[in-house]
């Protein structure tokens, strides 16, 4: 009786991030009720691997007392203080402090959202600043990659580069401008460095196309996330990188999804060899246990921006930045990563890759990728054509409720793409489970008459 309550207040009251709003009223919602490690409990008792770390972010696991006595602690004694008016706390100040030491390069400041969303839109902000305070205020023009994911905000929307995040919404504004994505299994062109080539040129054919003088920043993920898992080439973020070096324009990494262990090191820019002038952050940053993002800047950044407002207040803040309680947490998951996380996610990372290697050869599975802790296994009904599944079996929901019902939660992408990124505290039969599972799903769905009738 009180779930099916739940379900109709659900129902009748609450709007739910990215749904479809009347097929959600059709099917109702789900209950979570309780979770630990890497496994979640519905309120029917079913019991459930979460191979997607709740939504890419709950990256410690579920659980971890110490960090529920981290924010009660701060709770009890300083539960909430402003930013404003030159004031602060203790957690946010070291959590900042410790954030700088170990972040690539001089990615030295530290300013906190509330999210990987409010991060990216913080970066627009502080960006036009910049060039405003270099005297260049015509340089106004953003650029992102095709596939890519900026968050859900109206400016992080329109650096955004997929269509349901547009569509009725009034964006991308004709100040933000998309090249296409290095895709490797959908590319046209077969070789690493081609992939990479041509990126770096249709880059610098779109900047010569706006002008090289109005172009502020390039944004792009270390691995695309919601877009589809799409991992480049190794070397194309670092060519990316050195290119916008070379045309005097920002480079920011949006690591919302990447960061804190998610790929194997704390940064995947680390791991790319690369210092980017901005980076975003969020997610793994509190594990998901409480809302938090944070905005990393470059000394030359932070330095143009102070030096351009002098005595001026520079006016962007949110009421809840650099919030304690979520401080106090994110310090506690950090020593948690720091303290055996990130070697277990590594192994468990190179465990899972191997595991979802083994289903390559099952007829549906076109393409497998991934680093670290997050992978994606992409589903074709003619291999050789890579003939994605039909959109009239709704794979999205269809892939999702299957999984679902062998106890398994991952990201199920509309055009026929699992997704993957479990908590870094997996076991090896969690994991090994996770690979069983899916294979499972496969099996299933090859099963399915209107999957049969178009196989090749």
């Amino acid at each position: 009786m009180l779930t099916n309550s739940l379900v109709e207040l659900d129902r009748q009251h609450l709007v739910h991030p990215v749904s479809s709003f009347r097929g959600h009223e059709a099917r109702g919602v789900r209950v979570l009720r309780s979770a630990s490690g890497a496994t979640v409990t519905d309120a029917e008792g079913r019991e459930l691997i979460d191979g997607f770390a709740g939504l890419w972010c709950v990256n410690a696991g579920y659980g971890h007392e110490s960090v529920v006595e981290a924010a009660a602690e701060q709770m009890r004694r300083l539960p909430y203080a402003t930013g404003y008016f030159d004031l602060g706390a203790e957690a946010p100040i070291r959590l900042a402090a410790e954030l700088a030491e170990r972040s690539p390069g001089d990615l030295n400041h530290i300013y906190f959202s509330l999210g990987g969303s409010d991060a990216v839109d913080s970066t627009i902000r502080f960006i036009r600043y910049y060039w405003h305070a270099k005297g260049q205020p015509q340089r106004d023009q953003f650029i992102s990659v095709e596939q890519g994911y900026h968050g859900s905000t109206t400016m992080g929307a329109g650096l955004t580069a997929l269509p349901g995040f547009h569509e009725g919404f009034g964006v991308p504004y004709q100040w933000q401008h998309k090249i296409s994505s290095h895709y490797v299994y959908r590319n046209a062109l077969k070789t690493d460095q081609e992939i990479i080539d041509a990126s770096v040129a249709e880059l610098k054919s779109k900047v010569a196309a706006i002008g090289e003088d109005k172009v502020a920043a390039f944004y792009v993920e270390p691995i695309q996330g919601s877009g589809g898992v799409l991992v480049p080439p190794k070397g194309w973020v670092k060519a990316m990188r050195v290119a916008c070096a070379e045309m005097n324009i920002l480079f920011v990494a949006d690591e919302v999804i990447t960061g804190f262990g998610r790929t194997g090191p704390l940064f995947a820019s680390a791991e790319e060899g690369v210092v980017p002038d901005l980076m975003t952050t969020a997610k793994g940053l509190t594990s998901g246990y409480v809302p938090m993002g944070a905005v990393f800047m470059r000394d030359h950044v932070y330095e143009t921006i102070a030096e351009g407002a002098g005595a001026k207040a520079v006016g962007h803040g949110f009421t809840y930045s650099a919030h304690p309680v979520s401080a106090a947490v994110a310090l506690e998951v950090l020593r948690l990563y720091e303290g055996g996380l990130l070697e277990n996610g590594r192994k468990a990372g190179a465990r899972l890759m191997a595991g979802l290697e083994t289903l390559r050869d099952h007829p549906l599975v076109g393409d497998v990728r991934g680093r670290g802790m997050l992978a994606a296994v992409e589903l074709v009904t003619d291999k050789e054509k890579k003939t994605p599944l039909p959109a009239a079996v709704q794979p999205a929901t269809r892939l999702f409720d299957r999984a679902w019902e062998q106890g398994l939660i991952v990201r199920s992408f509309a055009q026929g793409i699992f997704g993957y990124a479990p908590p870094l505290c997996c076991t090896n039969a969690e994991i090994d489970a996770i690979v069983e599972r899916t294979r499972t799903v496969l099996d299933l769905t090859l099963e399915d008459p209107e999957i049969r009738a178009v196989l090749g």
